[in-house]
């Protein structure tokens, strides 16, 4: 179960580190700029130890991206004031349905 803690870990450091590129303008401004990677260190870092502890590499990498890319439209939605689309919704869904059947195919 620690795997799943670290795929918990990769997921949440990478979309805290995603959602903080825009104020790294361009990565020219320094501390958003350190927090911003540091966050996709951690999120590699965590992703990696995940896949040594068990989780199969094409399900973690669905999982970690399918669930970072739902999150982060949401946040972009939610606190970015990003518009939300009927395209929008329907393209994070498929994403989550691609996650779902990896999970039910690989996962055994």
């Amino acid at each position: 179960m620690v795997m799943y803690a670290f795929l918990a870990l990769a997921i949440a450091a990478e979309v805290v580190a995603t959602s903080l590129l825009k104020s790294t303008e361009g990565f020219t401004r320094l501390w958003p700029t350190v927090a911003c990677m540091a966050g996709y260190a951690v999120s590699f870092v965590a992703l990696a130890q995940g896949i040594a502890r068990g989780l199969q590499i094409g399900v973690a990498y669905a999982v970690w991206a399918g669930l970072g890319t739902a999150l982060i439209v949401m946040i972009g939605v939610l606190l970015l004031g990003e518009p939300i689309s009927a395209t929008k919704v329907l393209g994070v869904a498929l994403v989550i349905a691609g996650v779902v059947t990896l999970n039910l195919g690989g996962a055994h």
